[in-house]
């Protein structure tokens, strides 16, 4: 094997601050660092790599950045084997060591065979398992027995910035010839079942804002003599939902499909302990079955409230009322919900709201991201296959399951390329991505490369 194809180890990737959400120009250069050694590495693999350069990105605050190019990579164009593509990304969530972490989330660690790094579990770390499952057969002088395509990115954590476009453009050209379109993001339900996703949540991502001046007000001079925007916000998302976590805007359910018998049957079969599940999380309780667990997070949408701007919110006391507040929620949609039809209902029931109270201040509301949801069929030929693979590796059948997480890619796929997608997780539940002392088990991670190589053979044995 090629001496520089020894060094490219999961330590050396996740040692790139490949943060594609704080919008500054030291992490958008390393991200294009880290696209340039995922290039590098295919090519000492003897792929066909073209790196493209999908321009600049403006950004709200005025600046321009640019946008890490997308490498799409090819491995192999035999007509007579099947074609296995496969999508991941290379940027990651912000991570600083002071934020909760034990270690440097740039320096990988292990501790008790867990491997801790930022982008260990999401989405490095897979990435490389799928390269290093390719690069198993380059190492064992055997010939890969399906051809591989890869596309791999830079902006997924962040909308995947002008991906949707770019395929668009190479729908003729790069993606035709594909049998199988494999994604290696998302987590097991469980830590020691593999599992099989085959549906994901969409998303509706709102801001609220209240305004009565950019200024805040001295309390002792202006409390009790004006309309407090942070009391308009507080009766406004007290309207939202109920403490059972029951949605209260008008009308939002009633898209939402009924659950089929085929998928009841399906939850029923799934190995989830709720003990375990509520221990790992670290959290006192849940609902009171399984059933009622796996019914929120995939069959009922669920609204959740993530933070508020313009407040006082350090050590200390500081008695000022604040001229103008912002708060964030979304709402994860599940089938049949539509993106603009939860926006047009969000919109109206805070506007009816906030009317009722005859505030003087200003409230504007607006839904700055809009993904739809993604379902695939089971029975679909790489479900199959797949589900051979971890048969043949585990010695167990994995788990059919779904998740509220959004993969917007997913449907992208779907809708322009019009292949179906297959979900391959490589990650437990406890691994902890997009938080602090995010990891991925080095079981795990060994095991998920050879599950790769026997999905390839599977694919094979099943075009």
């Amino acid at each position: 094997m090629d001496p520089k194809l020894r060094r490219m180890t999961l330590k050396e990737w996740v040692a790139v601050e490949s943060d594609s959400v704080q919008p500054m120009p030291h992490f958008r250069q390393e991200l294009v660092r880290m696209m340039s050694m995922a290039a590098d590495m295919l090519r000492g693999l003897g792929a066909s790599v073209h790196s493209m350069d999908l321009g600049s990105q403006q950004l709200p605050d005025g600046q321009s950045l640019p946008i890490p190019p997308v490498i799409l990579a090819e491995l192999g164009n035999d007509p007579k084997k099947p074609t296995v593509c496969f999508y991941g990304h290379l940027n990651v969530q912000p991570a600083q060591q002071g934020e909760g972490w034990f270690m440097d989330p740039y320096t990988l660690t292990e501790v008790d065979g867990k491997l801790y790094g930022r982008g260990s579990t999401d989405n490095t770390g897979p990435v490389l398992a799928w390269i290093h499952a390719v690069s198993a057969f380059r190492a064992l002088e055997q010939d890969l027995p399906v051809n591989i395509k890869l596309i791999l990115e830079g902006t997924e954590e962040v909308g995947s910035v002008a991906l949707e476009e770019l395929m668009k453009k190479e729908k003729d050209g790069f993606f035709p010839s594909m049998d199988y379109i494999v994604i290696s993001d998302d987590l097991w339900l469980t830590r020691t079942k593999p599992a099989l996703i085959y549906g994901t949540g969409g998303n509706c991502y709102f801001m609220v804002e209240v305004k009565c001046r950019d200024r805040d007000f001295h309390s002792g001079t202006f409390g009790g003599i004006l309309n407090e925007p942070v009391a308009d916000l507080v009766a406004l998302f007290g309207s939202l939902v109920d403490s059972s976590g029951h949605i209260l805007i008008p009308g939002i359910y009633d898209q939402v499909a009924p659950l089929m018998e085929e998928e009841r049957k399906l939850y029923e079969a799934i190995d989830l302990d709720l003990e375990e599940y509520q221990n790992n999380s670290q959290v006192e309780k849940f609902f009171d079955t399984k059933e009622e667990v796996l019914m929120h997070l995939w069959q009922y949408p669920s609204l959740c409230i993530h933070g508020i701007e313009g407040t006082f919110d350090e050590p200390g006391i500081k008695t000022v009322i604040p001229g103008r507040v912002i708060r964030k929620f979304s709402i994860r949609l599940v089938p049949h919900m539509n993106v603009s039809v939860v926006e047009n209902q969000v919109k109206q029931h805070l506007a009816d709201v906030f009317s009722k109270r005859n505030s003087a201040n200003r409230m504007t509301i607006s839904m700055i991201l809009g993904s739809q949801l993604w379902t695939a069929n089971i029975n679909d030929t790489q479900y199959v296959a797949a589900g051979r693979a971890i048969r043949r590796v585990f010695g167990i059948e994995p788990d059919m399951i779904r998740d509220g997480s959004t993969i917007p890619i997913a449907k992208i796929f779907q809708d322009i390329i019009q292949k179906s997608v297959l979900m391959l997780p490589l990650g437990a539940v406890d691994e902890g991505e997009h938080s602090q002392n995010e990891k991925i088990n080095r079981w795990n991670y060994i095991e998920g490369s050879k599950l790769l190589v026997a999905f390839f053979e599977m694919a094979e044995l099943h075009s």
